[in-house]
């Protein structure tokens, strides 16, 4: 069964370390598993399609961020509801009974997919709601949501600067097993830094090296190079840096039933290993860091 509104929790939370001890912000935008009623209602989905578009068990995955010194913002609310790695206002015209207004973005190649700020679809392209929504229902999604949710990622990362004088966000996310197709040198885990251009490259060779010294394949910015999130936040030239980490999720679930395998609790060390290495990183040191914009 979904879990609902009826445990009545937030829509996301904020865990901060007793003392934050390390320049780091950890984000998990798309692991969200509470589905709320009135969602449940409108859409044409069964309970185990509509989860197709989690990153299940990703927040559980990079959980003891905050035991290591660094906070973890992790949404409770489900990716197929809205998604916060989009612009706030990408947005399918179709599926709305009400005219959108002129400065939403309409025709993205993420609203094309169906992947827009409020999604179309979810994997395998099956059609989310029964019937059109309303303009009101997409704004009190995007006003109660999903602008809270980015203030506090930025309050995070400025809190984080002014502590340290250099923030690095850790964007954390799964995605389907890229090697369904017999591709054999398909990655099991992709890096994303915008081409070299939201993170300092020893971050991302850091986090390169450990996955590939475990056995992981590796692969930067294809197919995945980056979202809104990572886009928005990686400024290098103002100390704060952006790495989108995409997680095989064969390596630790199974993709059908969307339950977590035996290597899960192997896969959950590795991160764990990954972020005792980032943290304990002296950046200032390794890093010649640009004096921030005015």
């Amino acid at each position: 069964m979904l879990q609902s509104d009826y445990f009545n929790r937030p829509a996301f939370e904020t865990i901060r370390p007793r003392n934050q001890r390390a320049p780091f912000v950890f984000n998990s935008p798309h692991s969200g598993r509470d589905y709320p009623t009135r969602f449940v209602n409108q859409t044409r989905l069964d309970h185990l399609s509509i989860r197709q578009s989690e990153d299940a068990f990703v927040d559980e995955l990079f959980g003891r961020a905050p035991n290591f010194g660094a906070p973890l913002l992790r949404a409770h609310f489900p990716r197929a509801y809205l998604d916060v790695n989009r612009e706030p206002y990408e947005l399918d015209p179709t599926m709305f009974s009400d005219q959108l207004p002129d400065n939403y973005n309409t025709t993205s190649p993420r609203v094309a997919a169906g992947l827009g700020t409020i999604a179309k679809i979810v994997a395998e392209k099956k059609t989310i709601y029964r019937t059109k929504l309303s303009l009101a229902d997409a704004q009190m999604r995007i006003e109660g949501i999903y602008k809270p949710y980015h203030s506090a990622l930025q309050n995070l990362l400025s809190d984080t600067l002014s502590a340290f004088g250099i923030a690095v966000l850790i964007d954390c996310h799964s995605m389907p097993n890229l090697d369904k197709r017999g591709n054999a040198s398909a990655p099991d885990i992709v890096l994303g830094d915008r081409f070299g251009s939201t993170c300092h490259p020893m971050i991302a060779d850091l986090t390169d090296t450990l996955f590939t010294t475990a056995g992981l394949k590796v692969a930067r910015n294809r197919p995945y190079a980056g979202g809104f999130t990572t886009k928005t936040y990686g400024k290098p030239g103002n100390n704060v840096h952006a790495l989108q980490i995409e997680i095989g999720r064969h390596l630790y679930m199974n993709e059908v039933t969307l339950e977590k395998n035996e290597n899960f609790i192997h896969v959950q060390q590795l991160i764990q290993q990954l972020i005792s290495l980032l943290v304990r990183l002296d950046l200032r040191e390794l890093i010649d860091l640009p004096h921030a914009a005015e």
